[in-house]
């Protein structure tokens, strides 16, 4: 009988178990007995953190998806302080170290974050303070248990004691020793954002640093803001480090205390759509700082992108239109100047245009798509300008366009023409003959001129030669509440819509003079307010957008639209919409439509015949105009104009305004070049498309 385990197989199978058993013993020795301490000691050294995961911010485009701000991963450095004070350091090796570190950031041309508020050499002063910083510093005195009056003297030499900063180190060394262990300590004393020692360093900085084996400095990756256009900073804003009255709106939200935020512009106004979410993730590393193995906790969420209303390159031209004629005038003028001194005609020297702006609202969804403000300022370059930015009396950082606030002269007619002709004060056939001066009220002493003997005007001609005599002679009739009535409903004195800072400033009614002057003479209310009310000053102030949604109401006969710059939102993938724009109507204004025909005809024949045909003269498209000069009391007059076109099917208005710009036809020039560059833009945009387009 055949055996069914031969002793051939079972000495197969016990050679085989004998060299497994063999190979699993020496394993076993190399692992514990020979590798065993360095395992051990790999084991002890290996460091597991939990740390917060940075999510990227949105990004921005314009309307058409050109993109204007994104991110862009960089390097900052933290102060590791388990290694830097908690080491077994004593003082002066800490504080030689620090200065070490600061000198070689310095010389690889990166900067390090200086939060002491006391003067870099000596005598030490404080300087001005942040509220941030004045908290800080409260807090810092209350915990070392200095008078809250104590001296920059005092403080600084309290801190040479505290931190053992010896009499070897000359005044500006223990000062930049003090700095930073300042930021650090302070930490511990209020509860606040964590303190990253510098921002954004080259890698050559941190080479330098891994070479000199300094103790206490960790990388940490994060994002910048890269802008993609030299356009728009009033508009786009900036990014920082939350401050501490941030943190107590932001806290709420699940913001860590270390987190970047939206300054100013729609940074700040959309934070809550480009802020993401971030994540939580455990990193082992080894003693040497290599990150052996990364665990998520929390995936970090990316922000989302906005779209807004902004066409960027209609935004360029407007911006060069603005700063080209600017520079262009203040250069002829400073020659002209020099001309008048020589020759002792110093009265009639003029004063250089200090700034001006630029808007274009969509007529027929109130969108703008230009915000143009001059003078202006480098978003690349802001924080490192922004005191050179914050001296300059030109005020670059003023975004005149939402900001400025201005009487709007001659601008504000249609207005009044609107509300004389919708409440029945005048017909198309009222005339009113212009004598050069409305002598009414001389027995007074109030008569004031006009710009020329205009003879027997209608409405239309009125608005087309620009005559103060017949708008006088208007608001003599009209009330100044049926004038302050419509001037509302068109959208000046009131908030256009706009997410971003902006003045609303006011048109001119007895409640604010009495307001203003209260408890005077002046305060009472007199003839003369309402008719210099109705040539748009006296106490009417309004802001370059609110002139120019005024023009693209008065463009669609009546309809004020809001002038929200968010145009849609998406997920940060692009694949999910989070937000699309609706045009909002403000008010809408009820009136004949012979009315509006009056106004329309005006305004087109101040470029067919009257105060802009110069500027227009062979324009290839159909524009109807305002111009309009006030008198500030303070030299020479501001200007503004208003247009939109084409004059038979509105698509865009254009407001401009210049301080000290003397005649609001001159401004023309500006408006026609934004208007040839959006035209052709357009036009080539559909030959473009036409030629893409499949023959059938």
């Amino acid at each position: 009988m055949r055996k069914l385990i031969s002793p051939g197989r079972l000495a197969f199978l016990g050679m085989v178990l004998v060299a497994v058993l063999a190979l699993f013993f020496v394993t076993l020795y190399q692992l514990q007995i020979k590798g065993g301490n360095q395992a051990y000691l790999e084991s002890t050294e290996s460091i597991s953190t939990e740390e917060a995961i940075i999510a990227a911010r949105g990004n921005m485009m314009d309307r058409y998806g050109r993109l204007l701000v994104s991110n862009r991963n960089c390097n900052n450095l933290l102060i590791n302080e388990n290694e830097l004070f908690y080491a077994g350091l004593d003082n002066n090796e800490i504080n030689a170290d620090i200065l070490r570190m600061c000198q070689i950031i310095e010389a690889n041309g990166d900067s390090y974050n200086d939060e002491l508020p006391i003067t870099a050499s000596t005598p030490w002063e404080f300087t001005d303070m942040s509220a941030t910083q004045r908290l800080l510093m409260d807090a810092w005195l209350k915990a070392n248990k200095l008078d809250e009056d104590a001296s920059a003297v005092e403080v600084m030499a309290e801190m040479r004691t505290r931190y053992g900063i010896d009499g070897n180190y000359s005044a500006a060394e223990m000062r930049v020793i003090a700095a930073i262990r300042y930021a650090v300590n302070v930490r511990y004393d209020i509860a606040t954002a964590d303190y990253i020692f510098a921002q954004d360093v080259n890698i050559s900085t941190i080479t330098s640093l891994m070479e000199a084996d300094l103790p206490g400095v960790d990388v940490q990756v994060g994002y910048v803001r890269e802008y993609n256009t030299s356009y728009a900073p009033h508009i786009l804003g900036y990014t920082g480090l939350m401050s501490a009255e941030e943190y107590e709106t932001y806290k709420d939200k699940g913001y860590p205390l270390n987190a970047t935020v939206g300054k100013s512009g729609a940074e700040a106004a959309f934070e809550d759509l480009l802020h993401g979410t971030d994540g939580l993730a455990w990193l082992t590393s080894t003693s040497e700082g290599v990150v052996t193995s990364t665990v998520y906790e929390k995936v970090p969420q990316p922000g989302n992108n906005i779209y807004l209303t902004l066409d960027i390159e209609l935004q360029g031209a407007g911006e060069t239109a603005l700063a080209t004629y600017i520079t262009n005038t203040n250069a002829q003028t400073e020659v002209t100047n020099a001309q008048h001194r020589a020759a002792g005609e110093l009265d009639q020297l003029r004063d250089l245009i200090e700034g001006g702006s630029l808007v274009v609202i969509d007529v027929k969804t109130g969108e703008p798509l230009c915000i143009a403000t001059y003078p202006t300022y480098n978003l690349d370059t802001f924080l490192q300008d922004f005191s050179v930015l914050n001296e300059d009396e030109s005020r670059p950082m003023l975004n005149r366009a939402l900001q400025g606030l201005y009487s709007p002269g001659s601008t504000f007619k249609p207005c009044m023409a609107l509300a004389a002709l919708a409440e029945g004060f005048i017909d198309k056939d009222t005339e009113f003959v212009c004598t050069g001066v409305y002598e009414k009220y001389k027995d007074a002493g109030y008569a004031p001129g006009c710009t020329a003997r205009h003879g027997a005007l209608t409405v239309d001609k009125a608005l087309t030669y620009s005559c103060n005599f017949f708008f006088y002679s208007t608001g003599d009739l009209i009330t100044i509440k049926n004038i302050d009535k419509y001037a509302a409903m068109l959208g000046l004195g009131e908030p256009t819509g706009i997410e971003l800072y902006e003045e609303v400033g006011q048109v001119a009614s007895p409640e604010y003079k009495a307001w203003r002057y209260e408890g005077r003479r002046e305060a009472s209310w007199f003839a003369a307010d309402t008719i210099q009310a109705s040539i748009g000053q006296g106490f009417t102030l309004v802001t370059p957008i609110q002139l120019a949604r005024y023009c693209a109401a008065i463009a669609n006969s009546g309809t004020t639209y809001s002038c929200s710059i968010l145009k849609s939102a998406s997920s940060y993938d692009y694949s999910e919409s989070v937000y699309e724009r609706e045009p909002e109507v403000i008010d809408q204004i009820q009136t004949t439509q012979e009315t509006w025909d009056l106004i329309h005809s005006g305004m087109r024949g101040a470029v067919t015949e009257g105060t802009a045909r110069i500027p227009f003269a062979g324009f290839a498209y159909t524009v109807a105009a305002k111009t309009g000069t006030t008198e500030t009391g303070f030299g020479t007059n501001d200007a503004f104009f208003i247009c939109y076109a084409p004059y038979e099917d509105p698509e865009i208005a254009v407001a401009v305004a210049l301080e000290n710009g003397a005649v609001g036809a001159n401004l023309a020039t500006m408006a026609r070049e934004v208007l040839q560059y959006y035209f052709d833009f357009k036009t080539s945009t559909q030959q473009t498309e036409n030629e893409l387009t499949l023959l059938q």
